[in-house]
């Protein structure tokens, strides 16, 4: 159960809007290899957007520029925060937890927290808070050499949502993690995602993941990277979703021909 003002109700979030995104990266022999070409992608407040395709598609590198941490040669991207006045405020996990190795857990969390709204809570609060939320309380002054690849990623959500951002971009979070492990944490990412009505934009090569997260699959093939399709689950398989849900399965193989239909087109 969220804490008062923690939770999504009546919480507007970021929008999206990217035209004509090109990205080119020069080779050692002079020449040039194209990693998106003319990218086009629209997300609305609060959606939960999966970019699913094959290694080298270009989905990090799209992820990377929506985020601000690589920029584009050609083209637009604009993140709306809900309130004109301000920029919208962006967390980031990678595959990796990337938690700072000399810092506890709590310290690891409370390090973002600098000028976040903390909805009224103390920084101490909203860290203990956050532990709490996934399943790690008590655990704050742990360091991360003592938790499991799993705790970690679970500290990195916590690290990641504790400064309550308008958009959330994940890279592959839970690839490291063992089959259990990650679809608990899918499952508790759709609650967590549920309180806060973040926007969020996840990287995944997994057609099943994307199908059980996201509101909408958007099929990414190259190189160029292009976008090959871009289809709403929620038409086939409606939330709440469970894991055990044959409509899944179907729906995740939507995903499936639109990558191979590309492969055969090239």
């Amino acid at each position: 159960m969220a804490l008062a003002g923690e939770g999504g109700v009546g919480r507007v979030s970021a929008t999206i809007d990217v035209r004509g995104v090109i990205k080119v990266y020069p080779l050692a022999d002079g020449t040039e290899r194209i990693a998106l070409d003319g990218i086009d992608l629209a997300v609305a407040q609060g959606e939960f957007v999966c970019l699913l395709g094959p290694s080298g598609c270009g989905k990090t590198t799209l992820l990377n520029i929506l985020s601000g941490l690589d920029r584009a040669d050609a083209g637009s991207v604009r993140v709306r925060a809900p309130d004109a006045n301000r920029q919208a405020v962006s967390g980031y996990m990678f595959q990796e937890s990337r938690l700072l190795p000399w810092l506890s857990v709590a310290d690891n969390i409370a390090f973002v927290l600098d000028g976040a709204d903390h909805a009224g809570r103390s920084r101490r609060e909203t860290v203990s808070y956050w532990l709490e939320r996934v399943g790690l309380a008590g655990r704050g002054d742990d360091y991360p050499r003592q938790l499991s690849i799993g705790q970690q990623q679970r500290v990195a959500v916590a690290r990641a949502l504790a400064i309550r951002p308008d958009v959330l971009y994940m890279d592959e979070p839970f690839s490291a993690l063992d089959e259990l492990t990650a679809s608990r944490m899918r499952e508790e990412l759709l609650e967590l995602w549920g309180e806060t009505s973040a926007t969020v934009v996840f990287v995944t090569h997994n057609p099943m993941e994307a199908t059980f997260l996201a509101d909408r699959i958007v099929v990414m093939t190259g190189s160029p990277g292009v976008i090959a399709a871009d289809y709403r689950v929620s038409e086939l398989v409606p939330r709440p979703r469970s894991t055990d849900d044959p409509r899944l399965w179907e729906a995740s193989r939507v995903a499936v021909r639109a990558l191979r239909g590309r492969e055969r087109a090239a």
